[in-house]
């Protein structure tokens, strides 16, 4: 279509034809939305697109992704049926090879986590592996798996096919067309400058690839990306390749292959990867390589030898050298821009985007028409992420790790190392120096568990006990048995102020937050299907003032919610709080009595009961004491002014007995108390009465809340779908989540959270579990024989009315 036909308005404009763009504009046709202008500044699939190996692998870690890429290679292979044009999709299947005993392991773990998630999946023998991939060598091999349903597409192919079916839904696609500004007014975009004319729109879609964060920048917005070079290799004839050999992946080796034209397309991940366009990406970058790099190539082929000894003698007829864009954990970015209504973006794919492109092109486009995520996105929505992760310099040495991780070893709570320290809490140094071990989250620096000595001052990875156990057990027990200190400082924390506030609020949360001002409300924030967008605490600070506590990575999704839930005449406001205050949470049976001695306030069950707030005297200092508990005991969560934290900390120690603890020993005291957590049992997909915390909602306030009508709907009728508890007879497994939970040797679900619970003396687990055909009702749970199948070998499972502690 000509340049000169640029309409001076669309209902949306999509900027970026690649995969991702073009899926998206076919996508919203399909919704109803024929409206859409598609504009790329060189030609459709010209970006990163044109390069990519077109690798479709299924399985990912979420059963939502997983489903996302399902939806993919459906609509892949059918799509020519409806356009005319071929996608080269080939539903070739995939092999996984482990040399290692521990990737065999974790080959074991994808068995379970394909069955539940329903991926047909198959172990081998190294030799049946040789089989399937004659070209491989095997000797050395533990063993593999076999996915049947994976395969590969040509990527230029699948974006003209795309392009084509948006076109025949009324789309318009522009090709030569440069975006040169985003149009905006009071906080909501309105249009794109080009160098051919504006366009007013309704929607943006950023789908801009590469260019992405330099789009998201001309408006304000944050896109959390970085350009890394990635480079594969395409051989002449080599033994044993067919047309119809599978997609192989050795990730030991960092290494993959797929057949070309009778060779072999070898490429990789490799462990330390190099950054490219911190300069700047050039606008006319389109169908480009960079140069050759074998020194950055040769891990990968120095791997690739050992495992298909034939490219020693292969001809090699191309070195491609393409950059693509990566974010900081690895996962893509989906969503409407916190920053400004009616910005979306779909960008970041971490050269996934050929297996990701159809079905998350259909998640962004439902978004789009619905005003909200249509299922739980939260490993890809863009609200994850803050302004300070759109840091070049931060982007720049992330990103050398972020592109290893596709085949990095994924050990349990195993952790970035790349581009830390970055955010860190006022007694970082006075944890260091008492053997604190780090995590992070939301770019805080947490303790993960103090160490007592010096191996286990360094986290020594496994599938089975992690040398820290002793550590963090101990923890777990001076918790339960008296008194132990957790700095939780990351924890998000908003202000919502404003006369209307409160109703603005309580229209937002199930739980009625019209009580006294110094009570502590546990609620949830829901969506219109009833499920959760978020699980957190509200303090009524005053009559028109709430402090709102959510977790460490919920800040922006929050109050981001909150905005947008906010009605335009309304005098209310959120602020985030983040940073202006510490939390010091002093947890144990000993708890009360220790705060007490220094402190001229009454903290007695009376005074303070549990579900309050109120300002206090520590020390020093003066403090928010928020009387709530994540790990079960008696304590309090005290929120202290930044400036005062080192005070506040130092009473604390001359006070008395008080152990240190950190994340890891959290983790278990909540999962022996059965307590739930967002992002693990409570996504936007479970209701209040899955997760068995319906106590947390009324139903007869004033004005109702959001999500009241479909669980009203709900109310009464049997559930299909449960957080349950579980612990294992055995006291032995070690168990990390994701684990395949069976009834009657039947799979039913997973598991969501575990722990040892060091209380209890075994593993103890939260589960959601899954049945489309009978309730699952106390009698279900009941009578039922549970098994969790751990990496292959099955475990008696007790299910638990009540909390076993």
């Amino acid at each position: 279509m000509s340049r000169t036909d640029l309409p001076s308005h669309a209902r949306v404009v999509i900027v970026g034809g690649g995969v991702v763009g073009a899926s998206t504009a076919y996508h919203l046709t399909k919704l109803g939305f024929p409206d859409v202008v598609l504009l790329e500044q060189g030609q459709l699939s010209s970006g990163t697109t044109w390069h990519a190996a077109g690798l479709v692998g299924q399985l990912r870690g979420h059963s939502v992704m997983t489903g996302l890429i399902q939806y993919s290679t459906k609509l892949y292979s059918e799509l020519h049926l409806e356009t005319g044009l071929e996608t080269g999709w080939k539903q070739c299947g995939s092999v996984s090879v482990a040399r290692t005993n521990e990737r065999m392991m974790q080959l074991h773990r994808t068995i379970a986590s394909a069955r539940a998630q329903g991926v047909e999946v198959q172990e081998l023998t190294a030799q049946e592996a040789g089989e399937k991939w004659p070209p491989m060598r095997v000797d050395d091999l533990k063993g593999a798996i076999w996915l049947p349903g994976d395969g590969k597409a040509n990527p230029t192919d699948l974006t003209q096919s795309l392009a084509k079916g948006a076109r025949m839904g009324g789309a318009r696609i522009f090709e030569g067309v440069r975006v040169t500004g985003i149009s905006q007014s009071k906080g909501r975009v309105t249009g794109v400058q080009t160098e051919q004319g504006d366009i007013t729109a309704d929607i943006v879609v950023n789908c801009a690839g590469q260019w992405a964060r330099k789009l998201g920048l001309m408006c304000g917005v944050s896109v959390p990306m970085h350009s890394a070079e990635h480079m594969y290799i395409v051989t002449g004839s080599v033994p044993g390749v067919h047309p119809d050999l599978p997609v192989m992946r050795d990730p030991d080796g960092y290494i993959y292959f797929k057949e070309e034209v009778g060779g072999l397309c070898m490429g990789g991940f490799e462990p330390v990867a190099k950054p490219w366009g911190m300069n700047g990406i050039p606008d006319d970058f389109a169908f480009q390589l960079l140069e050759d790099d074998w020194d950055q190539f040769e891990i990968l082929m120095e791997n690739a030898l050992i495992r298909v000894p034939g490219l020693e003698e292969a001809e090699v007829k191309k070195f491609y050298n393409g950059p693509e864009s990566f974010t900081p954990d690895n996962n893509f970015l989906l969503g409407e821009a916190p920053e400004l209504k009616g910005f979306f973006v779909g960008a970041g794919f971490n050269s996934m985007g050929i297996a990701s492109a159809g079905g998350a092109g259909r998640a962004l486009a439902e978004w789009i028409v619905e005003g909200a995520p249509t299922m739980d996105l939260w490993p890809v929505d863009i609200r994850r992420f803050a302004v300070f992760n759109n840091n070049p310099t931060w982007l720049h040495d992330r990103v050398k790790e972020t592109l290893g991780m596709h085949y990095t070893m994924p050990w349990p709570n195993l952790e970035q190392d790349s581009a830390r320290p970055f955010r860190r809490s006022a007694l970082y140094d006075r944890f260091n120096a008492k053997g604190a071990v780090w995590g992070s989250k939301m770019g805080w620096e947490r303790v993960n568990y103090f160490a007592r000595n010096k191996p286990e001052a360094t986290i020594a990875y496994s599938f089975g006990r992690q040398n820290w156990h002793d550590a963090a057990a101990a923890e777990h027990v001076a918790t339960r048995t008296g008194a132990a200190l957790f700095d939780l400082t990351s924890f998000s924390k908003l202000m919502v102020e404003g006369r209307d506030a409160l109703t603005v609020l309580n229209r937002i949360c199930a739980a009625n937050l019209d009580r006294p001002v110094g009570s502590s409300i546990y609620t949830g924030m829901l969506n219109t299907r009833g499920g959760y967008e978020s699980d957190l605490t509200v303090f009524r600070l005053g009559e028109a003032r709430f402090m709102v506590v959510t977790g460490s990575a919920q800040a922006v999704h929050d109050a981001n919610w909150i905005r947008q839930n906010t009605p335009e005449d309304a005098h209310a406001w959120v602020s985030d709080v983040t940073n202006a205050w510490s939390v010091l949470a002093v947890m144990g049976p000993s708890a009360p009595a220790l705060l007490q001695s220094l402190s001229r306030s009454d903290l007695s069950d009376n005074a303070h009961p549990f579900s309050t707030v109120r300002e206090i005297d520590l020390g020093y200092a003066t403090v928010l004491a928020n009387r709530m508990s994540y790990v079960g005991e008696a304590g309090f969560e005290l929120f202290v002014p930044v400036e005062f934290t080192l005070g506040v900390y130092e009473a604390l120690l001359q006070a008395g007995a008080l152990a240190h603890a950190g994340y890891y020993a959290l983790d278990s005291l909540r999962i022996e108390k059965g307590y739930r957590a967002w992002g693990r049992e409570l996504t936007p997909d479970i209701t209040p009465f899955e997760a068995g915390l319906s106590f947390a909602v009324d139903f007869d306030k004033p004005g109702g809340f959001i999500g009241r009508d479909a669980l009203l709907a709900l109310k009464g009728q049997p559930l299909h779908q449960r957080i349950a508890q579980f612990s294992l007879t055995d006291t032995m497994p070690q168990l990390w989540g994701g684990e395949l939970l069976l009834r009657d040797g039947v799979p039913v679900g997973k598991v969501m959270s575990a722990a040892h619970g060091h209380s209890i003396g075994r593993p103890v687990t939260l589960c959601r579990i899954e049945e489309s055909t009978q309730a699952i009702d106390r009698a279900y749970l009941s009578e039922g024989a549970f098994e969790i199948d751990l990496a292959g070998v099955r475990f008696t499972a007790k299910w638990h009315a009540k909390p076993p502690i």
